[in-house]
């Protein structure tokens, strides 16, 4: 949750921010409390990239960060930050109590902007309730999960984008199709046909690409072929840091930390890197013998995107459902029910069994 209470104006009650909403909003009394706009200078600052190596050679602490009290959760690690109100808690990520006597304070690089939330939980709720009714042979569990007072949690997540500028020679091969013609023998007749074969040359080249804003879960706590579905978002909706959005919120403190990141980006860049040099090579069928990417100019950010999230147990593991806080995208793991599986091939059976006593008579 966020560390800051921001009391209503009306009641003094708590509030908490409205997704769609630029403002916060109080439980009890319904009054809207409406967050400041930040001047365009300020987005302009908050989305700005900080040099890569510039901020690697530079001492040590001189960051800006925060500092939050941090529960490990004992089941799956994730790193989630509460508010200091709260005694107890259960992990957003696999539903295994957290006791806030195990928190240790913990000093994060601060985010330099948050995507506030603008999918409201009662549309996400639904999401899920369409997903769950498109799925065959789930447990009960399931079923019954969005009812549950915690079913759905909104989290901000940690994420760092990258810029580069990238050069990369290579040397390769280029297949073209050309087709000859064979004879052959089909009952007693002798026919034609064109049979296609590829011509190999070699070729090298080089290739410039520029990346802007790749994305990079910060976070261990969910299946990054989950997250990454969960993409594009909407980064041209990024606000200046302020713990206002985040008030009602989990927030999870980051696990990749910068250069594990850029590791992970590079991975992603290197596939576009690929597809580029293919379309250089030109031809029918493309082969890559060497590449040797280099990167320059390298920037990055740090920020936080919103999800909406469901995790609950069942059959001794973890299952999760994720929602795009900006775009409503849906991303979840099921499980399966064996007893409503064996019960359906039961009926199969016992149908194939009556049609062919049918048959038979």
């Amino acid at each position: 949750m966020s560390s800051r209470y921001f009391p209503c104006t009306a009641c003094g009650a708590k509030l908490t921010f409205t997704p769609g909403q630029h403002s916060l909003s109080c439980p009890y009394c319904g009054v809207n409390n409406p967050i400041p706009e930040a001047l365009p200078d300020q987005v302009a600052e908050a989305v700005e990239e900080l040099d890569y190596a510039a901020f690697l050679a530079k001492a040590v602490g001189s960051e800006p960060a925060i500092e939050r009290q941090t529960v490990k959760c004992p089941g799956c690690g994730a790193a989630s930050q509460l508010a200091a109100n709260i005694a107890a808690d259960r992990c957003p990520f696999c539903a295994v109590p957290l006791i806030a006597s195990n928190a240790y304070a913990g000093r994060t690089l601060r985010p330099k902007a948050v995507a506030p939330f603008s999918i409201a939980e009662q549309v996400a709720r639904q999401k899920f309730r369409d997903w769950m009714q498109g799925l065959w042979f789930a447990p009960n569990a399931l079923k019954q999960a969005y009812r549950a007072a915690r079913g759905l949690q909104g989290i901000y997540l940690p994420y760092w984008t990258y810029d580069s500028e990238t050069y990369t020679p290579y040397q390769g091969e280029r297949g073209d199709y050309y087709y000859e013609t064979e004879s052959y023998v089909e009952n007693g007749e002798r026919k034609t046909r064109e049979v296609q074969q590829t011509r190999w040359s070699r070729v090298s080249g080089e290739v410039d690409i520029s990346f802007d804003d790749v994305t990079v879960p910060a976070s261990k706590s969910l299946p990054r072929d989950y997250l990454d579905k969960l993409e594009p978002w909407r980064l041209n909706d990024l606000q200046p840091y302020r713990e206002d959005y985040l008030s009602g919120f989990t927030v999870e403190a980051y696990q990749v930390g910068l250069e594990a990141g850029f590791e992970a980006a590079r991975g992603r860049m290197e596939s576009e890197i690929r597809s580029a040099i293919h379309r250089d090579i030109g031809g029918d069928q493309q082969r890559i013998q060497t590449m040797s990417p280099s990167y320059r100019e390298i920037r990055f950010k740090h920020i936080l995107l919103p999800i909406w999230l469901s995790s609950y147990q069942y059959g001794g593991k973890t299952w999760r459902f994720l929602v795009n806080g900006q775009t409503g995208e849906v991303q979840g793991e099921r499980p399966w029910s064996a007893w409503k599986i064996a019960f359906a091939v039961l009926g199969v059976l016992l149908v194939l069994g009556l049609l062919m006593y049918l048959r038979g008579h």
